[in-house]
């Protein structure tokens, strides 16, 4: 949950300069804000005692993403749209042409397809899966299963509804549509994709954490040549954009989430009616079951643990929480980079 405040061209050209940022000199920066809003079933949802958010969980997601992108940048992977970040809260980042595609990487089989294969699904974006799978088992092979970043509309197999299923062939046959300059570079995602999740999952997996699946997103920015670069935006392997399992409980024939995964299944086990957060024909019911129910203090701080636990666990260093963020936040913004009037 990030807010973006895009700067005037003065500041940017200003803060390029004063600060030495290896980007063109024409290039768009925006102050992005990340909150400890939480976010599920496409609803953002509250908790008792005045809880607008899960505590910690913004300096969470902020802390890990940068951290894989600097692991990224370390093996020579892409870049990423970050150029400065003034508090753990806050990124300064470069404005990227985005990809409409949802980069989605899976190594195991759950969530949303398990329950189409256990229905009798067996191609899932032009994939063929094999028969006599089980729930949460291991794939042979990282599959790359994308959807839509949007509304795409005027293509005719492609229903005009954000985050819908497409196969590989959808986007090599609509190049424009998706924003791609070229299909090499749809061949260039899915490597960045398959190296980016390969990281993470080895990383993880000396914490004894399981990378289960991830979603990534990719843009186009220029660089200091002005050719065209595909480069890593949004966040990535945070348990906001992935699902982590615990990797001994998994061993044990349990899962445990270390993930939003987790908060999601809190949820469905909450309300006498889940299929209202799984049915999208019942999207007014449930933006109604989010505005009229402010959920459980203690599952509020039980999500808050998961992600400062991993945050911390991944990074090896203790996350500072500050009382007053808002209040540093401005303070830097005005002494350090003057964007404070």
């Amino acid at each position: 949950m990030r807010s973006v405040y895009w700067l005037t061209d003065e500041d940017s050209a200003r803060l390029i300069k004063d600060k030495g940022y290896k980007v063109p000199a024409g290039t768009e920066l925006a102050i992005m804000v990340i909150s400890d809003r939480i976010s599920a079933f496409d609803c953002i949802w509250q908790g008792e005692n005045g809880l607008n958010g899960v505590p910690g969980k913004g300096i969470a997601l902020n802390t890990v993403a940068s951290y894989w992108f600097k692991l990224f940048d370390e093996a020579g992977l892409a870049g990423n749209h970050i150029v400065d970040i003034p508090h753990p809260y806050v990124w300064i980042v470069r404005k990227a042409s985005t990809v409409k595609v949802e980069a989605i990487a899976r190594q195991y089989i759950t969530g949303s397809m398990w329950r189409d294969y256990a229905k009798g699904t067996r191609n899932f974006c032009g994939i063929d899966l094999p028969e006599r799978l089980n729930a949460n088992q291991k794939l042979d092979n990282v599959l790359i299963t994308p959807s839509t970043k949007g509304i795409i509309e005027g293509v005719a197999d492609i229903p005009p509804v954000d985050d819908v299923n497409i196969t590989r062939e959808n986007i090599t046959n609509n190049l424009d549509v998706f924003n791609f300059k070229s299909e090499d570079d749809v061949a260039k995602y899915e490597k960045l994709l398959v190296e980016g999740f390969g990281l993470i999952s080895k990383e993880l997996a000396k914490l004894d954490q399981i990378f289960v699946d991830t979603k990534f997103e990719f843009g186009y920015v220029e660089d200091l040549n002005g050719a065209q670069q595909l480069i890593y935006i949004d966040e990535v392997g945070t348990p906001d954009s992935s699902r982590i399992w615990d990797g001994a409980a998994y061993r044990d024939g349990k899962i445990v989430e270390n993930s939003k995964e987790g908060f999601r299944q809190l949820l469905l086990a909450h309300f006498p009616d889940p299929e209202i957060l799984l049915d999208k024909n019942r999207m007014e019911e449930r933006y109604a079951l989010a505005k009229d129910n402010e959920l459980p203090e203690s599952v509020m701080m039980q999500v808050s643990d998961t992600y400062v636990s991993l945050a911390e666990k991944i990074t090896g260093q203790p996350l500072v929480i500050s009382d007053n963020p808002k209040a540093e936040i401005l303070a830097i913004l005005d002494r350090d980079y003057g964007l404070v009037d």
